[in-house]
């Protein structure tokens, strides 16, 4: 396995978790979602965040609501739900554990 791949492999399984505590922060659409990511070096195409906040919002995780543009057609914004926000206050429990986890093992 080389290291690109590695990053991709952690991007992937994060990408749920970075994109509910994007949201979490405001109410966003796809394109401001996709640039925070890449603002944070998390590269991803809009292929891959569709189906995800679908997945969420299925999940009961985040709604959206349609709201008009200036710049175009009405927009989707996303916005967490009362149970998306304890799903990433699990999320950020269970990334505080595995990070420290981590961090012990390269210590060692």
């Amino acid at each position: 396995m080389s290291t690109e791949n590695f990053k991709i492999q952690i991007r992937k399984g994060l990408l749920e978790f970075c994109i509910l505590q994007i949201i979490s922060r405001r109410e966003a659409y796809t394109s401001e979602i996709i640039e925070e990511l890449k603002d944070s070096k998390i590269i991803v195409v809009e292929g891959t965040v569709y189906p995800l906040l679908n997945r969420l919002k299925t999940s009961g995780y985040i709604q959206h609501e349609w709201k008009e543009s200036k710049q175009g057609p009405p927009r989707k914004y996303y916005s967490i739900s009362e149970p998306g926000i304890n799903y990433l206050n699990e999320l950020i429990i269970s990334w505080n554990d595995l990070n420290d986890s981590v961090k012990s093992l390269l210590k060692s």
